[in-house]
């Protein structure tokens, strides 16, 4: 590890402790040449996870695209950030314990239907429409006639 004060590699760790995440180790460390300290974090190296899109298409899954589109379908909603990066890291355990290299994107995206019909119908509503592609009100009137069963 380069010191990012003086560039050399001599330094040793002081402290080492779980990350806030409890997923990384933050090490303090001594610049043994210049004495400056510094922090770093250590993780694991994650395989990615590819989506199968309905079209075929792979791409790596994307915990930022996915909250993208949760923070617009919860906008003014009573929903936290917090919340939602919590089910996003869940989301992601979830998908790395199934051992699958490639998910269809159907099993995420009701993975994530299913987080917001039991936290906010209208937010689930909202991710619905985007999520299933309605294409007028009668798709809304389904969906809504559907929840209330």
């Amino acid at each position: 590890m380069k010191c990012p004060y003086c560039l050399k590699l001599n330094n040793k760790v002081i402290d080492s402790r779980l990350g806030k995440n409890t997923q990384s180790i933050r090490r303090r460390r001594e610049c043994l040449e210049c004495g400056m300290r510094f922090t770093t974090r250590e993780t694991v190296e994650r395989i990615p996870i590819t989506i199968i899109k309905k079209d075929g298409r792979r791409e790596a899954f994307s915990k930022e695209k996915i909250r993208k589109g949760l923070k617009k379908a919860c906008e003014k909603r009573k929903i936290s950030v917090n919340a939602i990066d919590q089910f996003i890291d869940d989301l992601e355990i979830i998908l790395r314990e199934s051992g699958e290299k490639e998910m269809l994107s159907d099993i995420v995206g009701e993975k994530i239907m299913d987080w917001l019909h039991k936290l906010d119908e209208v937010a689930y509503v909202r991710f619905a429409s985007v999520y299933r592609n309605f294409k007028n009100a009668d798709d809304f009137v389904t969906e809504l006639n559907s929840m209330r069963l």
